[in-house]
């Protein structure tokens, strides 16, 4: 299958279509592989492990279901259209890794037309179209295995040339979040040698960036691509993570890591602490970079309480990627929105918790960040005499970052408010049905009408008519569970209750 990714007429239609035809939860994914003069060694190399390499992230990528496109891409020239399409369909393991490998198989290095000249290299073409056209604008993610040499027309400032790449990154909008796996790979061919080549992944739009959130969560990448991802964007955020490590100053609570990156706070149903001391490790998450300098600040959001946490220190430098510095803090423990020992919330949460969710907030001004020199002297290794740190120096725009760790505060309350509710219930069942029985069961009433005695039956709850010899109601008789009395008695009658 042959085409041209960045002209739409000279592509198949099921490329056009790919995105449009899918359900919306698919991720897509356009494939990128570079074979422009400068991957000659890659190729040509009898002990190369590229071609397999490029099919293990393939399959580790993607999943079954997902649409994809394989292509290869060099420098578009009249004849020569670049990225140019090798495959498109949908996942489906078995077949989809015979005809990758099929593809790449195929796969040579490229030359320019009507010669023997070889291609030369676009990378802001070959992304551009990938986001433009094989996805049409729709969210996705759009790998880019290369040497890094972005030389279009023989180019040699390469430095500019990964500036303008750089730029396509970092100033679009249709990028959400940019990933680089810089890998070693020693090959030798007859024309160039080669230490390494990097693989990007681009996410295109809000969905493409969860979808990269998760294959990476998933660890199936990870099984392929050992090598840290170094992050190119974004850099405003997620910057930090949280550990907690000690808890001092508030008897009864106690916090823990979730595997799922939440804090859980314990507390004793009991406790009323107005504060905790935590102390923190804080992580630098954002490999290649060291923060060099930073302010900080830190806030709770809990239980529609806003609150400052107070800081043992404000400031963090020098701090290298992967590594951590003690933070200590006060926080204030949302105590007035957790429910009472004997409330209807700690009621039905008994022998289990009580979930207060919220989150902390740590903010970074005037944050300014470093390249880490163990990144950059990696990358002279791989990349000799090329210019690539410049690609991840950070935008001069981006001034600070936050951090969101969700929390939930769990309150722990044990069976004796439940036991205690279930015999007040019982009690107020049993009597009731006391009560009920009293109401059907009969009761004797004595009245003498008239200096006659007479027994009457009467149920609580009833009200009966009492008549003189004559005939005449003289009073009514009404019965209550706590006994008798006679009312609308006539002016006059001779009625009275008892003997």
């Amino acid at each position: 299958m042959t085409g041209a990714l960045s002209r739409c007429a000279c592509i198949p239609a099921s490329v056009v279509l790919l995105c449009a035809s899918v359900p919306a939860l698919a991720a897509s994914h356009v494939f990128l592989i570079q074979n422009s003069g400068w991957m000659e060694p890659f190729y040509t190399d009898p002990a190369s492990p590229f071609k397999p390499l490029v099919a293990e992230i393939i399959m580790a990528a993607t999943a079954p279901g997902d649409p994809m496109v394989l292509a290869a891409f060099n420098q578009g020239l009249p004849g020569a259209p670049s990225p140019r399409a090798l495959l498109s369909l949908k996942v489906d393991p078995v077949p989809t890794r015979r005809e990758v490998v099929k593809a790449l198989a195929a796969l040579e290095v490229a030359h320019k037309p009507g010669g023997t000249a070889l291609a030369d290299t676009d990378l802001n073409e070959a992304v551009g179209s990938a986001i433009g056209t094989a996805l049409g604008g729709k969210p996705g993610l759009v790998w880019l295995v290369t040497n890094n040499r972005n030389s279009p027309n023989n180019d040699q400032a390469t430095a500019l040339r990964n500036r303008d790449f750089y730029q396509l990154i970092h100033r679009g909008d249709a990028i959400s979040k940019a990933l680089a796996f810089p890998l070693q790979m020693p090959v030798r061919g007859a024309q160039y040698r080669a230490n390494g080549l990097m693989v990007y992944v681009f996410a295109v739009g809000a969905q493409g960036a969860r979808e990269l959130d998760a294959l990476l969560l998933s660890g199936r990448l990870q099984r392929v691509i050992t090598e840290p991802a170094a992050r190119l964007k974004p850099l405003d955020r997620d910057t930090l993570r949280l550990v907690p490590r000690k808890v001092s100053d508030a008897p009864g609570v106690a916090f823990s890591m979730a595997p799922g990156g939440v804090l859980h706070a314990d507390v004793d149903a009991g406790t009323r602490a107005p504060a905790a001391k935590i102390e923190w490790n804080l992580e630098n998450t954002i490999y290649p970079y060291t923060i060099a300098s930073a302010a900080l600040g830190a806030r709770s959001v809990l239980g529609g309480e806003n609150r400052a946490i107070e800081l043992a220190s404000t400031q963090v430098s020098k701090l290298a990627p992967g590594k951590s510095a003690p933070l200590a803090s006060t926080m204030q423990l949302p105590v007035t929105q957790l429910p009472g020992t004997w409330s209807l919330k700690a009621v039905t949460s008994a022998g289990s918790a009580y979930v207060l969710p919220g989150r902390i907030e740590l903010q970074l001004s005037d944050q300014r960040l470093e390249l880490s020199q163990d990144f950059r002297q990696r990358m002279a290794t791989l990349f000799p005499g090329d210019p690539l740190p410049d690609i991840f120096t950070p935008p001069a725009q981006i001034k600070g970052s936050s951090v969101a760790l969700p929390i939930e505060v769990r309150v722990h309350y044990g069976v004796g408010p439940l036991v205690a509710a279930i015999g007040a219930a019982l009690a107020l069942l049993g009597a009731a049905a006391a009560a009920m029985l009293a109401m059907a069961r009969p009761r004797k009433a004595y009245v003498t009408v008239e200096d006659e005695l007479r027994t009457m039956q009467a149920r609580a709850g009833t009200v009966q008519p009492i008549y003189d010899k004559a005939g005449n109601k003289v009073a009514q008789l009404k019965t209550t569970l706590f006994g008798h009395q006679l009312t609308d008695l006539r002016e006059g009658a001779q009625v009275r209750l008892g003997r």
